[in-house]
C-alpha cells in the first residue's frame, strides 16, 4: 500500500481535494487492512505479524509524509500568488479583476491551510488504530 502517485493540482481547489481524497485511501481503509493482514491468536504462527505491521507502518508513514509535502507545496505556491496579487493591488487599487482574483486566492489558501488540520486528524486516527492492533507485534521507532 504505497502512497498515491498523483500530484496535487494547486490551481483548482476541487481537484486538490479530489486528489487528497485518493491519497487518503490507505488511511480510510486502515481498519480493513489490519483486519485482513494481522492474524488472530489462532492463526498467529501462519503469518509474520511483526513484518506485516512494520511494512504497514512504513507505508502509512510514507503516505502521510507524501500528503504533507504536497499540501505544503500547494500552500507555498498559492501564498506566492497571493503575494503577487497584493503587489498588483498596491500598484492599482482600482483594478477590480485583481481584487476579485486576490479574494479568490486568499480563500483557496485558507482552505488549503485547513487541510493541514484535516491531515493531522486523519494521521492521528490511523496511528491510533495501528497502535491498537500492532502494539504487541511491532513498536515503531520514536519520532524526534
Amino acid at each position: 500500500m504505497a502512497a498515491h502517485d498523483r500530484t496535487l493540482n494547486c490551481e483548482d481547489f476541487s481537484m486538490f481535494q479530489e486528489v487528497l481524497k485518493l491519497m487518503r485511501t490507505m488511511d480510510d481503509r486502515i481498519v480493513h487492512a489490519l483486519n485482513t493482514t494481522i492474524p488472530t491468536v489462532s492463526f498467529l504462527g501462519k503469518v509474520d505479524a511483526t513484518q506485516t505491521c512494520k511494512e504497514l507502518y512504513n507505508s502509512m508513514m510514507e503516505a502521510h509524509l507524501s500528503r504533507d509535502k504536497a499540501i505544503k507545496a500547494c500552500i507555498t505556491h498559492t501564498s506566492e500568488i497571493v503575494g503577487q496579487l497584493r503587489k498588483a493591488r498596491a500598484k492599482d487599487s482600482a483594478d477590480m479583476a485583481v481584487m476579485k482574483n486576490l479574494r479568490k486566492e486568499q480563500t483557496k489558501l485558507k482552505l488549503m491551510q485547513s487541510e493541514l488540520n484535516v491531515e493531522e486528524v486523519v494521521n492521528d486516527r490511523s496511528l491510533k488504530v495501528f497502535n491498537e492492533r500492532c502494539r504487541i507485534h511491532y513498536t515503531p521507532p520514536q519520532v524526534k
